[in-house]
């Protein structure tokens, strides 16, 4: 079994019609979500989202991977050493 880690995803979306896709694969891993910061930057039209993960590095990856293939959204994560 893979040790875990504690990582955050930082989450852009620059298309809102990819919001309920990103509420569903944050819902799908939330098993692993100890926290989530959602600002809405309206003047700018996107959503910036941070999550806080403890789990195995493949989750940490499969999570942001999927967001990253979603239209308008990137997703970037930053895993800690321990």
């Amino acid at each position: 079994m893979a040790e875990n880690r504690v990582a955050v995803v930082a989450i852009i979306v620059e298309n809102m019609n990819s919001a309920a896709a990103v509420n569903a694969i944050l819902h799908e891993f939330g098993e692993y979500i100890i926290g989530r910061m959602g600002l809405p930057y309206r003047e700018r039209k996107i959503s910036i989202i941070n999550i806080v993960l403890d789990a195995p590095t493949d989750k940490i990856n499969a999570i942001a991977g999927k967001l990253g293939r979603l239209e308008g959204v990137t997703a970037k994560a930053v895993c800690s050493a321990v």
